[in-house]
């Protein structure tokens, strides 16, 4: 029976199937009482207990302790079980056989009467064992009723990492570098009844299947569970060669498998080693409302996060990231509560999440495979790594491979522009936007991108240069493109393609023969307004015929760049949609969207403003983090707080972007942070009124044509900086770091109201601190230095700083010189 347990090779002609049936695979159970007691532990009463005694005193200044002896027939991993009283949070430190102990946290289990569990999974020899029970930290351990053993299904994956499910009781164990991180995890499945992996199932069988895909050649596992009554439910786990990750998902198949909300992974308890500064990260759905990251301190986060979670340590940088790879159908929830001590009482992610603060929904999720015989949770990736910034960026990465691009790639350099909502706004017209062109073409000639390009956008209220509306003459428009490029620039426009601003209700929608409000969503029986514009029904025939209408007078324009907006409208939960075969609002978003992109047919550099964060990816190239931010200290605050956060969405975007980088009458200092923001996120896109000339332009001469500045934007192709720390809460991060090239990066960005001194740490950021880096330059200022260890610095007020550290120069500056 050894193999059994064990086995997860990876067969390439035929299925493997293991079959457990609950009757081979009863727990054994050890009465804590029968183990032999020392150094002050005793025998209590206790009522609630299966012996109607526990032992307690264990751990306290004396260590007390017991060891109980265990007998098994095979040699192999077992699931543990540790039936517990206590009263707070505990440790308990278990030892098989006077091996390594591994400290597991107990969380209160309602008293010193009332009995809780936990587990975790032990290697055995056939034969004779023992269990030892103490808390050698001199900390006070629960008491403890009793211990119970079962043989342990083991997925092991990447190195060190085991997945060890129990067959018995449908529970499972993450281990990750050989340590416990996930315990007592299950799956759960909403339909008419709500169904546990765990509880009611009477048969569960494994399978191991082979399986190649975009993430390579790996091995799919898969548990059925059957039982009187119960429809059938499959937790299945997806593991590959040399991955250091895994992905699950839950599956009801059968009459009545229609869901609202599938959970893959539940937990009752999640603890990252380290023990430091312990985070949790609370993600947004969307860029919308000002909304904020938030990295909360892990022991006391109590919150549902959109798609992702991240659980980590900032000291030492070990994390744990847990989300959906998939959009197209689930909104996805990651719900996490803290038990103190860096440590989770419960994790649960699931698809079904809505949130009117959070998703922008008034109503609950759709059912998902409504008529259907089978119903799929979304896929849940697991990752654990040693920094948690390479564990989200990996996530990143494996969504775009999970859900590949539906639009063709963008193939130019890193795009850099100018937008008119910047600070024209409502006053656009022909001759500012003639004289925006002007300025770029004639003033600012040096900010252009690796391509010599530059876009020059026309955001709300372009309509101001068409008469009679969408309706209307795009002449003017078409003018304004044509002078655009005969200047060498690319002409770009702005639309909502799923919402009616004019609430315009018996009108006739622009090109076709519909009116608007029959076009509208319904949520709870009423239309929905969300940002003051009205929500239109993205599967609806009319709001096809005027994306189709609309996108073709742009392309007729020439515009060679679009910015869309609002597309959070086209995710809403609705009472129903024109497409009866859609049911969610990520099904109606995929439709939605799907068709928007068949209109531009790859004429134009695509571009979204608010909108889902994830989901966007398959239908745009670019992607703002953070909307309608302008100029001052607090805007970079704001950005940068979804750059420090949301940085990994390079891995999922071509680009990413920090809105508009707009410098006014600000300080020098502000401009500087203002334009840093950009350059960390990734992009530069400008938005001054240009036709016009104030202090603004001679800054814009200055910054904007800074070539050590511009390059990184060029040279990183809008790589987006990582943070260096995890812990600033709902507020961003100072200090940000990029190696490109030959240069590793450093921005530095003081949001306070005085200057600041920095100690940078050359190790935080990744270079050697042994090491002299001869040639450091700030490229603000140009001034040069060397570092080794630490670099010393003091930025002003409201002000920033970039250095460039020059990797291959390892000693002293001396009289070296730079341009």
């Amino acid at each position: 029976m050894t193999n059994l347990y064990r086995s997860t090779i990876i067969y390439p002609v035929f299925i493997v199937i293991f079959l457990l049936q609950l009757s081979t695979v009863f727990a054994q159970s050890f009465e804590a009482e029968s183990g032999t007691l020392s150094n002050g532990a005793n025998l209590q009463g206790c009522t609630g207990c299966s012996g109607a005694n526990m032992v307690g005193n264990l751990g306290g200044p004396s260590n007390g302790t017991v060891v109980v002896p265990v007998n098994v027939s095979t040699a192999g991993t077992y699931t543990l079980t540790i039936y517990y009283c206590t009263a707070d949070p505990r440790v308990i430190y278990v030892t098989p056989n006077n091996g390594n102990y591994t400290g597991i946290n107990c969380a209160p289990s309602g008293g010193w009467s009332t009995v809780g569990n936990t587990s975790m999974n032990v290697t055995l020899n056939a034969g004779n064992n023992t269990i030892r029970l103490d808390n050698g930290a001199g900390g006070w351990g629960p008491n403890i009723d009793r211990i119970t053993l079962q043989p342990t299904l083991t997925i092991s994956f990447g190195s060190g990492n085991s997945i060890y499910y129990n067959l018995g009781t449908g529970k499972y164990n993450v281990y990750f570098n050989n340590n416990p991180v996930i315990t007592d995890a299950y799956a759960s499945a909403n339909s008419n009844n709500i169904f546990y992996s765990h509880t009611g199932y009477t048969s569960r069988t494994y399978a191991a299947t082979p399986v190649t895909d975009a993430f390579g050649s790996g091995t799919k596992h898969t548990i059925t569970l059957t039982g009187s009554g119960l429809i059938t439910m499959q937790q299945v786990f997806y593991t590959y060669s040399g991955k250091n990750y895994f992905f699950t998902e839950v599956l009801l198949t059968g009459a009545g498998s229609n869901c609202y909300r599938m959970a893959p992974l539940v937990a009752d308890g999640v603890a990252i080693p380290g023990g430091g500064d312990m985070r949790a990260l609370n993600v947004p759905f969307d860029n919308d409302a000002w909304i904020r990251y938030n990295a909360q301190s892990m022991g006391s986060a109590n919150f549902t996060s959109a798609e992702v979670t991240g659980l980590y340590d900032n000291s030492n940088r070990n994390g744990l990231v847990i989300g959906s790879v998939e959009h197209t159908v689930w909104k996805t929830g990651v719900s996490v509560t803290g038990g103190g001590s860096g440590t989770l009482t419960h994790l649960e992610a699931y698809g079904g999440f809505t949130s009117n603060g959070v998703t922008r929904d008034l109503r609950g999720h759709g059912w998902v495979s409504v008529g259907g015989n089978s119903c799929k949770s979304p896929k849940i990736m697991v990752n654990y790594d040693a920094d948690w910034r390479t564990a989200f960026e990996t996530y990143g990465s494996a969504n775009a491979t999970a859900e590949p691009r539906y639009i063709a790639s963008y193939t130019g350099g890193t795009p850099f522009g100018w937008n008119s909502w910047g600070a024209i706004q409502s006053s656009l017209t022909l001759a500012k936007a003639k004289a925006v062109v002007d300025f770029f073409a004639n003033n600012c000639v040096n900010f252009r991108n690796s391509d010599n390009t530059l876009y020059i956008d026309l955001d709300s209220y372009w309509d101001n240069l068409s008469s009679g509306g969408l309706s209307g003459s795009f002449a003017q428009l078409t003018e304004f493109a044509n002078y655009c490029k005969s200047k060498g620039l690319k002409p770009g426009i702005y639309w909502a393609p799923f919402v009616d601003w004019g609430k315009n209700g018996s009108a006739t929608v622009d090109g076709t023969s519909y009116h608007y409000q029959d076009c509208w969503t319904k949520i709870n029986g009423s239309v929905v307004d969300l940002d003051g514009a009205r929500a239109l029904d993205p599967t609806h025939p009319g709001t096809k015929g005027r994306i189709a209408y609309v996108i073709g007078k742009f392309k007729t324009c020439g515009f060679e760049m679009i910015k869309l907006d609002f597309l959070g409208h086209a995710a809403l939960e609705a009472d129903s949609y024109y497409d009866n075969s859609i049911h969610t609002g990520m099904e109606a978003f995929k439709k939605g969207m799907e068709y928007v992109v068949d209109q531009l047919a790859g004429t134009m550099l695509t571009y979204a403003a608010i909108s889902p964060n994830l989901a966007s990816a398959r239908y745009i190239h670019m992607r703002r983090v953070a909307c309608d931010a302008y100029k001052d200290i607090s805007e970079t605050n704001y950005t940068l707080n979804s750059t420090t956060y949301g940085w990994w969405q390079k891995n999922l975007y071509q680009y990413i972007d920090g809105d508009h980088l707009v410098f006014g009458t600000e300080p020098l200092a502000e401009n500087r942070a203002r334009f840093t923001s950009g350059l960390v996120t990734g992009t530069v896109l400008t938005g001054d009124d240009f036709s016009t000339t104030g202090a603004w332009t001679a800054t814009a001469q200055s910054i904007l044509q800074n070539q050590d500045l511009l390059d990184i934007a060029r040279n990183g192709n809008g790589k987006a900086f990582r943070p260096v720390e995890g812990n600033t809460g709902d507020q961003p991060n100072e200090l940000f770091t990029a190696a490109i090239g030959n240069y590793q990066y450093l921005a530095i960005v003081n949001y306070g109201a005085a200057a600041k001194n920095y100690t940078v740490s050359m190790a935080r950021i990744g270079l050697n601190p042994s090491t002299t880096y001869g040639v450091v330059k700030e490229l603000f200022t140009g001034a040069l230095t060397s570092v080794t260890g630490n670099l010393n610095v003091t930025v002003p007020a409201s002000g920033a700083a970039i250095y460039r550290i020059d990797k291959t120069v390892l000693q002293p500056m001396g009289m070296l010189s730079m341009r």
